[in-house]
């Protein structure tokens, strides 16, 4: 019987030990993409990037009093809300001299576009392959 105990003590210590190692891989993989506005415009003109799953940081310098991020997927109407790609919203406006991130995203590919509508910026192309 203790043999029994001590196999399933065992197992339980390394079906524990697994989970976490698989949580913190997955931890690991989420990639943060650094976006500075400044007045008008993203100093980044375009990403690329592969598939996976990203927090955007977004800085602003000097763009305006606030700022912010939308994604959405190209050849989708971008003024709609409902296309926006919710995840990818700064959590708190980005205030002047600031910097926010988003919640994690993940990305697929295909090709998306961002701007920003408080610091009136062109749509600029994100493409994940």
């Amino acid at each position: 019987m203790k043999k029994v105990i001590s196999i399933l003590v065992i197992a339980l210590a390394f079906t524990l030990n697994s989970n976490a190692q698989d949580k913190m891989m997955k931890k690991e993989a989420i990639k943060t993409i650094a976006l500075e506005q400044i007045k008008g415009e993203f100093t980044q003109k375009g990403l690329t990037l592969n598939e996976g799953t990203y927090v955007f940081e977004v800085s602003n310098n000097h763009a305006a009093d606030e700022v912010g991020l939308v994604l959405v997927e190209k050849g989708k109407d971008a003024t709609n809300p409902e296309n926006h790609i919710k995840t990818a919203y700064v959590t708190q406006v980005v205030k002047d001299g600031e910097t926010q991130k988003t919640n994690a995203t993940k990305l697929v590919k295909g090709e998306y576009v961002y701007f920003c509508p408080l610091n009136p910026t062109p749509q600029y192309t994100l493409t994940v392959q």
